[in-house]
């Protein structure tokens, strides 16, 4: 974690904790999550990113290749696979890393979008999309609203932006985001809450930032400014276990895996995997499959980011 005194600490994780897949620490049945039906299919495209921000979940950074480039080719064996199957899969959305340093985006984005998936990807805005730019407007004057960008901008003042991306990283991540907003691109705005800030204090800076810059997003939707809960797989949290449902009036076919998979390529495999969701790119444990058919097995909330981003945070990656 950062040095800011305002970020969010707390005790270590408890070691018992997150061990045995079926069973919790107390010895009660672990909650599970069951694939209801696939609507968005994630695609991590490569774990390299243009920077190091602190505590990024994935460890993105200009070193960290754990991830391979996934290819075009790679994608499209997918999007087939959905094709044959008639599978209900309405979006595909990309992360990384940094979406835009792999070198097959643009034409994987165009594959998308030609075969009338809504598409998304998650990105700093920075210097790997403004290589882009051609490309970009090419596809937003054939696809329109199809294609939509969300924009990390870790908080609405630069201080703490930079306190997150590191120093020079507000100002060609807004005017990433300017230029989107400029050209008519779909755009939403992802922050984070490890300040201690109320949402309504939260959202309330960052339409200033938006109304002060020109840029037409909604801060008070919360698909168009998504507030995301921190994760820190180090800080204890509770475990979910079957009985937790009731307890907390939460539905387990709400849950990101309910609907959701995401396609990894590990640097040296031989073909990508499907893992459960986004937050879960590098456990072994949570691979499901070589494809798509095989990736209907229920998760088993065996993970930290399970209890603390989803259940008891209420969040999701996807964009619906």
């Amino acid at each position: 974690m950062m040095a800011d005194g305002n970020l969010a600490h707390g005790p270590v994780l408890d070691p018992r904790k997150f061990r045995d897949p079926d069973v919790t620490a107390d010895g009660e049945q672990r909650a599970v999550v069951a694939l209801t039906r696939l609507e968005t299919l994630w695609f991590n495209t490569g774990s390299l990113c243009n920077i190091a921000c602190a505590n990024c979940y994935m460890d993105s950074n200009p070193r960290n290749d754990r991830l391979a480039y996934i290819t075009r080719a790679e994608v499209v064996g997918f999007l087939d696979e959905i094709a044959e199957n008639t599978l209900p899969v309405r979006e595909i959305a990309f992360t990384g890393g940094e979406p835009f340093m792999n070198p097959d985006l643009p034409e994987i984005l165009e594959d998308c979008l030609a075969r009338g998936f809504s598409t998304l990807v998650l990105t700093n805005a920075m210097k790997p999309l403004h290589h882009k730019r051609p490309a970009l407007l090419s596809l937003r004057k054939r696809f329109g609203h199809a294609l939509s960008l969300r924009v990390s901008m870790d908080h609405f003042t630069p201080e703490r932006h930079e306190a997150i991306r590191g120093s020079a990283t507000w100002a060609p991540m807004l005017e990433g985001l300017k230029w989107l907003a400029a050209n008519d691109f779909k755009v939403a705005v992802a922050g984070r809450t490890c300040w201690h800030e109320s949402e309504a204090d939260s959202r309330l800076g960052y339409a200033a930032v938006f109304a002060g810059e020109g840029i037409m997003v909604d801060a008070w939707d919360p698909a168009a400014l998504v507030l995301f809960p921190e994760m820190d797989d180090g800080l204890d949290v509770p475990e979910i276990t079957v009985r937790c449902w009731d307890i907390l009036g939460v539905a387990p076919e709400t849950m990101m895996c309910a609907t959701s998979r995401m396609v990894v390529k590990r640097k040296g495999a031989a073909h990508p995997a499907v893992v459960p969701c986004t937050l879960l790119p590098y456990d072994p444990a949570f691979e499901l499959g070589p494809d798509l058919a095989s990736a209907g097995k229920v998760v088993k909330l065996n993970h930290p980011h399970c209890a603390r981003f989803c259940v008891l945070g209420g969040a999701s990656c996807s964009p619906s």
